[in-house]
């Protein structure tokens, strides 16, 4: 008998055409995922996907059961959520999108300050303005700002991003950046991902031009990364807020940090929404209380 939840598994990893990203998005672990997936393999009789070194191909097997499951999925999780939401009629649903590390960080030790029933979407700034625009998310906290039209942008705040190690990583002092430039060069890195996000930031605004490392460890997870760091990986950019009575980090370079804008992004349709707006102003002030 097929489990649901194969279907659903497959249709994200339909969607994202990687197993890790899927299981990332249904928080999973990947190692589940993939059973998920062989599961389904198995009882219909033919593989899904083809494999190639950077990302999965659908079969026509798959495409053709993708293309027959997807509406009833997508019909089935929204009469979910309309079912949920008239089981309480006077609290409203709103659809928030963000980072895993910032919902960790902001929302869940503020739960009780929502007046709403919240209901979580994960992923990068760019999956995040695809929810969005699809309707899928009402609002979405991003870091990045885009040129999408009927989308609208309030600045919520700036984090902060400093150079760490563990507490006991040794850190020398230099008497010029081009020492300090060499010496970061040597350390083992870790970063978010291969592009160097924030990293490449940091170097432009300190050593004007694009950092020429290779980041030993990549996790597209900041609290993995600080886990790793604390267990002397190496080195990383991280946000403050993540470091708050952290005696197992210690900052590297004081003076030297980068910043990056964090926002909230609704669709113009929305602006007179009560719930809506009265959602961003909850968020607008724990954020507030917090820095």
């Amino acid at each position: 008998m097929v489990d649901f939840e194969w279907y659903r598994s497959f249709i994200t990893i339909y969607k994202y055409r990687s197993v890790s990203e899927a299981a990332k998005a249904r928080i999973m672990t990947q190692p589940a995922m993939s059973q998920h997936l062989a599961a389904l393999e198995t009882e219909v009789g033919e593989k899904l996907f083809t494999r190639t070194a950077r990302k999965l191909i659908p079969t026509e097997k798959g495409k053709e059961l993708y293309s027959k499951l997807a509406p009833l999925i997508e019909a089935l999780e929204e009469k979910t959520l309309d079912l949920k939401a008239s089981s309480t009629p006077l609290l409203p649903t709103i659809r928030l999108g963000s980072t895993l590390e910032f919902f960790k960080e902001w929302i869940v030790p503020n739960f009780e300050a929502f007046e709403s029933r919240i209901v979580a979407y994960y992923g990068t700034a760019e999956e995040l303005l695809t929810l969005l625009q699809d309707d899928k998310a009402d609002i979405i906290i991003t870091p990045k700002r885009f040129q999408s039209a009927g989308i609208d942008y309030v600045s919520l705040y700036e984090e902060e991003f400093v150079l760490v190690g563990r507490k006991d990583y040794p850190a020398p002092t230099f008497d010029t950046l081009s020492d300090i430039e060499n010496w970061l060069v040597a350390q083992p890195w870790l970063s978010y991902g291969l592009e160097l996000p924030i990293i490449r930031r940091f170097w432009r605004e300190y050593f004007k031009k694009r950092p020429q490392i290779n980041p030993q460890f990549v996790f597209p997870n900041l609290h993995l990364i600080l886990e790793a760091i604390q267990k002397g990986a190496g080195i990383s950019l991280l946000p403050t807020y993540m470091l708050t009575k952290n005696d197992e980090i210690k900052r590297l370079f004081d003076d030297m940090s980068v910043t990056n804008q964090i926002y909230l992004a609704y669709k113009s349709k929305h602006k007179q929404s009560p719930e809506i707006q009265h959602t961003i102003q909850q968020i607008q002030q724990l954020i507030q209380n917090r820095v």
